[in-house]
């Protein structure tokens, strides 16, 4: 994996599907499990979605993701099911605390869109190479600008973890202990707040001056250095994307 994106370089079919029909898949796989309501339903579109991370061979990566997610899941389920205010059938007893059937009902609708949510964007972010993603959508005709703030945000958890490896390698050097228990490892993050922010802020600043070198403000026409072929089965997908998401929105309004 590289170490400034989370992009996973593997040889599948999910690799090869264009930028832009990912990100299509992205909304509609989000959006449909919010318009829909049943359990059943959302639980297939997660599966569904699961399914394509193992054909792209980067479900692996995306676990411990979700595993952080899960300090979240477990606060929806608890609030929501003792404090729900339609509870009345009671499943069952945690300690002194009583989980009603009504409010686990809807915390574990809320945990499979927060999974599918997560899930989704893992598909996108693992098997897409953030410069495909904004080279493709500056195409389209998205403002550079816009695109620029969007490979930023793509870049920036790597962009951190390497630094802060690179900070605390260099601080160990120095003969700082950084490994040991809680306490230990609290007081060693303290000092590497100051220089990842600080670096952070060069980078920054370097950035923007080496984009205003190769003239990122200019008004005139852009043109790119590759012409990238277009995705033979890109048009055919989005239709049965859209078709689905189409579905989707009538088996709601007719329910």
């Amino acid at each position: 994996m590289n170490i400034m994106t989370l992009y996973v370089h593997r040889n599948s079919p999910v690799h090869n599907v264009d930028p832009l029909t990912k990100l299509l898949f992205v909304f509609i796989s989000i959006a449909s499990t919010y318009i829909i309501s049943d359990h059943l339903a959302v639980l297939g579109i997660l599966l569904f979605t699961f399914i394509i991370l193992m054909i792209g061979k980067v479900i692996k990566y995306i676990l411990p993701i979700i595993g952080v997610s899960f300090l979240l899941i477990a606060s929806i389920i608890i609030v929501q099911g003792f404090f729900h205010p339609d509870r009345m059938t009671v499943l069952f007893d945690i300690g002194p605390i009583t989980i009603y059937k009504e409010g686990f009902a809807i915390a574990f609708l809320i945990t499979l869109r927060v999974v599918n949510m997560v899930a989704a964007f893992g598909v996108l972010i693992l098997t897409t190479k953030p410069d495909d993603l904004v080279e493709a959508l500056l195409q389209k005709g998205m403002s550079p600008k816009f695109g620029y703030v969007l490979l930023s945000v793509l870049q920036i958890i790597p962009q951190m973890v390497a630094l802060t490896g690179k900070i605390t390698d260099a601080q160990r050097a120095r003969g700082m202990e950084t490994e040991g228990g809680l306490w230990m490892r609290f007081k060693s993050f303290l000092p590497l707040l100051g220089p990842v922010v600080l670096n952070s802020l060069t980078e920054t600043r370097e950035r923007s001056i080496a984009l205003e070198i190769r003239g990122f403000s200019a008004k005139v026409r852009r043109t790119f250095l590759y012409e990238r072929a277009s995705y033979r089965y890109g048009v055919p997908m989005r239709i049965a994307l859209i078709a689905f998401f189409l579905a989707v929105i009538v088996w709601r309004v007719s329910s």
